[in-house]
């Protein structure tokens, strides 16, 4: 790799000598340039936004010149053509192109970071299957985990919460349906899923009252007052506090009534026992 201050200079000077080549005519000039030469070409096209004519020099560069002092530059700017061009499997490709075969390569951590975002900018609307969101998170959290002190891990933690939204509104929207058509047990599947795995998403809060409303109806108090208890510790100053309170009157209700109702099934037993 070549530092930003000599390709700055290296860019000038071989553009330049490039360009008056080129005007001589010569049919074998292309053929010729050296792989910087071909790099400065290569990176002009890119900054002129003619990605199709600046993949055909970098690819050039990564077939011919390999091991040369811009093959990782190359390799990465034809990945970054790839993107601009929103081609972004292609793209992901090429970053773990360099990755896998330039591991030493100070740019590697930059095409970790773009490959999560090439899956980022796959992720659909909550509506859709979640699979690039899914593998989005995966990379980003990878990213974290292998460059902890580089500058865009913060972007990385940001679009890591961005995606967690979106998959906990996708499981919500689903419980949701559950509910409508009264497959209460899988509705409170995903609500479990996004108050363990998305707690710290909007959709947490929601999602926990809710099951706990979910219980009540499937009769299941005692499970229904345990929850609400672990709702009503985490959430202190909820928004849906009423709703908690009115939760909790009914729950007290019937499990008074089910102890009314034991306690006399016991007197009756009893009372029937002592009859001569």
């Amino acid at each position: 790799m070549i530092t930003q201050y000599q390709n700055a200079i290296l860019f000038t000077a071989l553009l330049c000598s490039v360009m008056l080549l080129m005007s001589c005519g010569s049919s074998d000039v292309l053929q010729t340039l050296s792989a910087e030469e071909r790099f400065a070409i290569g990176k002009q096209k890119f900054d002129d936004e003619e990605y199709l004519e600046a993949i055909n020099e970098f690819q050039v560069i990564k077939l011919q010149y390999p091991a040369s002092a811009v093959a990782d530059d190359a390799q990465l700017y034809l990945a970054e053509c790839y993107y601009a061009r929103e081609e972004f499997l292609l793209a992901v490709e090429e970053y773990q192109s360099l990755k896998r075969l330039m591991a030493s390569s100070p740019l590697v951590s930059q095409a970790q970071h773009k490959i999560a975002m090439c899956y980022y900018s796959l992720s659909p609307r909550s509506t859709l299957d979640q699979t690039y969101s899914l593998k989005a998170i995966e990379e980003f959290q990878s990213f974290i985990e292998d460059y902890k002190t580089d500058s865009l891990v913060a972007n990385a933690e940001v679009k890591i919460h961005e995606l967690n939204t979106r998959l906990a509104q996708k499981w919500f929207d689903t419980a949701e349906l559950y509910i409508k058509l009264e497959y209460y047990r899988s509705a409170t599947y995903y609500y479990d899923l996004i108050v363990e795995k998305y707690h710290d998403t909007e959709f947490a809060e929601p999602a926990h009252i809710n099951k706990v409303k979910v219980l009540v109806t499937r009769k299941k108090f005692d499970d229904a007052k345990a929850e609400l208890g672990k709702f009503l510790e985490r959430y202190p100053n909820s928004q849906f506090k009423g709703d908690a309170e009115s939760l909790r009157s009914v729950i007290d209700e019937a499990l008074k009534s089910r102890s009314s109702a034991a306690k006399s099934s016991r007197v009756n037993n009893v009372s029937s026992n002592l009859r001569p």
